[in-house]
């Protein structure tokens, strides 16, 4: 089950309690069976009280801006005027999903003439959506039955959109050093990016750093240790030396995390320059066991990239930072790397442990994990700039291609997409969308729920 909250909101009209109130008490059980259905589809749902008047749909959307519910998801138990909510709906900054089914099934010649009082919020639907139209808010819809069709199943798609959507909006991204100077695509300036999604970028203080490094201890490092031992394949290379250095970064790393309740994280390799005691070694494996774990992470102080990455992990677990590097043109596919950082979720088999060359400044050699990207379906992400406080989400799915035959990319992280369109296509219209050379790797069926994320936040929106 989700962490996060949804609202569900059920609509229904006083006349009904004031001239047939048998009713009610089925009513009622329709409202609570919903609430059971939408929780088995793994929602963690809060269930307003049945709302008629404009004060009581005021109370209740108030009561879930309280409770900091991802969305809001009506509910017509039958008719409900408009005007009672169409106007705190309107104003409610919470995304809003109209879910439209009813209790019977059929609805033939057959049926009792009294099932007409408990089967007719369609036209309630028909009347709220229209004022939300009109007054410029908007929302997703979704109806059928909700046992004979899948409608619940879509509308808990939505329901996940609005979750990323949400951890998107509250992301707080740690910056280790500086963003890569001279890569423009992906930067922002951090008061637009607060301004633009609410994303904040909690910098790295160097003298806090150092001390919290000096801080770790063996007996910590040892039990870290004994821990990678399992998880990892050992390469002989790595000495405790090697893995000690690294881990006591790591620890320090994964504390400060902690400390400043960050969701993602990108560190800039440079920020290692000159034995920084801030920064001695790469913490490649942090980097990357933080994915595994579900925070979002990007290479080179690349903050909206590691916000994406963070919001995608809080539904899709299989999601890893990623970047095209070379074309197979004879293939039709494109190889995905980046220097040490990748989610092992997504490994082929284990990762594989070992000491990493580090020619990039005069630090000390880190240990670093290599594996191959597990073959499967899969959607290469990209949250694109566009200037003016406009953001473009590009989502091209294909599949992961498994590696045949001896593999000379081992000593790197290593992966072959192959969208599901020639690879020289999909390049011109990827960059014909001005999509960055950072991105983020989904793998299962993605492409719905960011095009539902992408509405809820106001972004463009791309399929390629």
């Amino acid at each position: 089950m989700t962490v996060d909250k949804i609202g569900l909101l059920p609509h229904y009209l006083k006349l009904y309690d004031d001239t047939c109130a048998e009713m009610r008490p089925r009513i009622e059980r329709f409202a609570q069976t919903i609430r059971s259905a939408l929780a088995a589809e793994g929602l963690n749902v809060e269930l307003a009280p049945i709302c008629r008047l404009k004060e009581e749909f005021q109370a209740a959307v108030e009561a879930f801006e309280q409770q900091d519910v991802a969305c809001i998801v009506t509910l017509h138990l039958a008719y409900s005027p408009s005007l009672e909510s169409a106007d705190v709906l309107a104003a409610t900054k919470l995304p809003l999903i109209v879910l439209d089914t009813t209790e019977n099934y059929a609805f033939d010649n057959s049926v009792d003439a009294d099932e007409i009082l408990y089967n007719h919020g369609i036209h309630g639907v028909q009347d709220l959506c229209n004022l939300l139209r009109r007054r410029n808010k908007s929302f997703q819809i979704f109806a059928g039955h909700y046992t004979e069709s899948d409608v619940l199943s879509r509308a808990a798609r939505a329901c996940r959109s609005a979750i990323i959507a949400k951890r998107m909006r509250t992301s707080r991204v740690g910056l280790v050093g500086d963003p890569f100077a001279g890569m423009g695509d992906f930067y922002v300036p951090f008061d637009e990016l607060k301004r633009d999604i609410g994303m904040e970028v909690v910098c790295y203080d160097d003298a806090e750093g150092a001390a919290r490094i000096a801080s770790v201890t063996q007996s910590e490092i040892d039990a870290e240790y004994a821990r990678d031992s399992a998880f990892f394949t050992l390469d002989p290379s790595v000495t405790r030396t090697i893995y000690d250095r690294t881990a006591r970064v790591s620890l320090a790393l994964r504390k400060w995390k902690e400390e400043k309740n960050l969701t993602a994280l990108t560190v800039n390799f440079l920020a290692t320059e000159n034995s920084n005691p801030a920064l001695p070694v790469m913490p490649f494996t942090e980097c990357s066991r933080m994915m595994t774990e579900g925070t979002g992470y990007a290479g080179e102080g690349d903050v909206l990239t590691a916000a994406l990455v963070g919001s995608l992990l809080s539904i899709f677990p299989e999601t890893t930072f990623s970047e095209m590097f070379c074309p197979d043109w004879k293939g039709n596919s494109i190889f995905l790397s980046h220097m040490g950082e990748f989610n092992y979720r997504i490994c082929e088999g284990k990762p594989r442990l070992t000491e990493k060359d580090f020619p990039f400044t005069n630090a000390e050699n880190p240990t670093v994990a290599y594996g191959t990207f597990r073959a499967g379906k899969a959607a290469y992400v990209n949250l694109a700039p566009n200037g003016n406080g406009k953001y473009t989400l590009i989502c091209t799915e294909g599949e992961v291609l498994p590696a045949v035959g001896q593999n000379r990319m081992d000593e790197s992280v290593n992966g072959w997409f192959r969208p599901n369109a020639r690879v020289a296509d999909f390049l011109e219209r990827f960059s014909l969308c001005g999509g960055t050379h950072h991105s983020a790797m989904v793998y299962g069926d993605c492409c719905k729920e960011l095009e539902m994320f992408a509405s809820f936040m106001g972004f463009a929106f791309e399929a390629l």
